[in-house]
């Protein structure tokens, strides 16, 4: 099976173009994208926020000389390292970033040649002669490396403020001859640091101007707007998920698999195993992510590895995933415990129960569930950290129930559904078949199980970057989403936590063997893609 690349920050501007497959109302959020209006993305990990941006940044690119319009891609995932004391660094860390990738863009486009008053103000600098690393970069720097020595005091009085930049970006546009900047902004900030999120969204509001568009990726569920933030009013709110009620839907994620394939076996074993691939897909729920690595997982795709699929990463792993969570999180523990009996031993039960009723009569099956809108705010807060793991999906809200309720309709994991067949290949294909989104679960606000977890957390804390980062980092690299190989090369370095990986240079990954500079590199993306994301929730 070839090594498939299941982050697109593994891709370079080439691959992305290569792998990219359009779903359905993918370009009508890449026309928005480039558009004048801020967007907000929201998706579990793995839908392909990430991809679409990048495409779109890939567009506009090519359309710079005509159009005029520059795309500035920024990753905050850092933002899990940025522990300060002093809610304002964290905004000054997020100005310094946004800084040190706009100049750094306009460098690579031959922009940045003399040293205007614009250019000062967004580098710190007094002359640019072979500066590397500008003042504002060191200062963010400083700020990401603040978990080894949290007593060292930045001195950050050249940083920007928002308003600043904002004059600054349009000097730069007028100088440039460019029309707007669009600033393309992955990992917006910590999925489980509601304080971060909500400075985030602060400064997101306060960066609007005619030359400039702010977009965000987040994920869905954990996110805190803030009081400031109006979701409705101060952005467009797009949720990616690819529907596995399209028609198109499994001809489109097989084309996914294909664009990376070049073993003429693996191409075969697709196609002769046609039926085992469209279980697999709709398992997947429509996660890109997690059908290239259940078909990479799946080798053969014959009946035997499919449905060690089901019984290993839909019934041990994706649970273990969303159970680490409360390890990591102490928080969030019993909510998250919560959540996992609930669909476990309720939601799922009754769904295998009503289709094995509903295929003996010949009937539709059904992946879905309704929760009543009244329900308490720690029952949606546990329902949303399911959404954040991928356990379950949001499809609907405002859906009127069969006893006139009001509320959210949800869709299960189809794989979680699917593992609890005792053989899926024989019994599986015939439920995806036969889904309608017509058939679903109700749970009324009344539900017995609910007041469980009332009465466990009548008081809920948010979760702090101090609390967690410590212990993150002590943590085994065997916690990360990598390769085996990936792991073992790292291993056989001596570098056995998270923070011996960050502390790692490329040089250092060098020294394993069969490692030069390529595969080197491409180690160092995808071992920091994955520690980010780990650190990021």
């Amino acid at each position: 099976m070839d090594d498939l690349i299941i982050r697109t920050e593994e891709l370079d501007s080439k691959q992305i173009r290569e792998f990219y497959v359009e779903a359905d109302g993918d370009r009508r959020n890449i026309e928005y994208l480039k558009s004048k209006t801020p967007i907000i993305l929201v998706g579990s990990r793995g839908i392909g926020k990430t991809f679409l941006m990048k495409i779109a940044e890939q567009e506009l690119l090519d359309e710079f000389s005509e159009k005029r319009v520059l795309p500035i891609f920024i990753t905050f995932r850092r933002a899990a390292l940025v522990n300060v004391n002093e809610t304002s660094q964290f905004q000054t860390w997020m100005l310094a970033r946004i800084c040190s990738v706009v100049i750094r863009t306009l460098t690579k486009l031959g922009r940045v040649q003399t040293l205007s008053k614009s250019i000062a103000k967004l580098t710190g600098e007094k002359a640019l002669d072979s500066v590397e690393e500008t003042k504002i970069e060191k200062i963010a720097t400083q700020y990401e490396e603040l978990y080894r020595n949290p007593d060292i005091e930045i001195d950050d009085r050249i940083i920007p403020t928002a308003d600043e930049l904002l004059d600054a970006i349009e000097d730069l546009c007028v100088e440039n001859s460019i029309k707007r900047i669009v600033l393309f902004i992955d990992e917006a900030a910590h999925a489980l640091y509601a304080e971060q999120q909500r400075q985030f969204f602060t400064l997101f509001r306060d960066l609007r101007s005619p030359y400039i568009t702010c977009n965000a990726a987040v994920y869905p569920g954990v996110t805190a707007y803030g009081e400031t933030f109006q979701p409705t009013h101060d952005a467009t709110i797009i949720s990616i998920n690819r529907n596995i009620e399209d028609a198109n839907y499994v001809r489109q994620m097989k084309n996914i698999v294909l664009k990376q394939i070049t073993d003429s076996n693996v191409i075969t074993n697709l196609s002769r195993n046609g039926q085992n691939f469209t279980l697999l897909a709709y398992a997947a729920s429509g996660n890109p992510r997690t059908l290239l690595k259940t078909v990479s997982y799946a080798q053969k795709l014959n009946s035997d590895s499919v449905n060690k699929i089901f019984r290993e990463y839909y019934k041990i792993n994706i649970w273990a995933e969303h159970t680490s969570l409360a390890e990591a999180y102490p928080n969030y523990s019993t909510l998250i415990d919560w959540g996992r009996n609930f669909i476990e031993t309720i939601v799922l039960k009754e769904m295998k129960s009503k289709n094995d009723n509903y295929t003996e009569k010949g009937k539709p099956s059904s992946v879905y569930f309704w929760v009543d809108k009244n329900v308490s705010q720690i029952i949606k807060e546990a329902l949303r950290l399911l959404e954040y793991t991928g356990i379950i999906y949001e499809n609907a809200k405002g859906i009127r129930a069969t006893r006139e309720g009001i509320g959210t309709r949800y869709m299960v994991n189809v794989g979680c559904l699917i593992s609890l067949e005792a053989t899926p290949t024989t019994t599986g294909y015939n439920i995806v078949q036969k889904m309608t989104i017509k058939r679903m679960t109700e749970f009324s606000a009344s539900y017995p199980f609910f007041k469980e977890l009332e009465d466990l957390v009548p008081n809920f804390q948010e979760l702090t970057t101090s609390t967690a980062l410590k212990s993150q980092l002590k943590k085994s690299v065997d916690c990360l989403e990598l390769t085996p190989w990936q792991i073992k090369t790292i291993k056989a370095l001596t570098l056995y936590t998270i923070g011996d990986l960050l502390s790692a240079t490329e040089a250092k990954l060098k020294e394993a063997p069969y490692v030069a500079d390529i595969r080197a590199r491409n180690i160092k993306n995808a071992a920091y893609a994955a520690v980010f994301e780990y650190l990021l929730g």
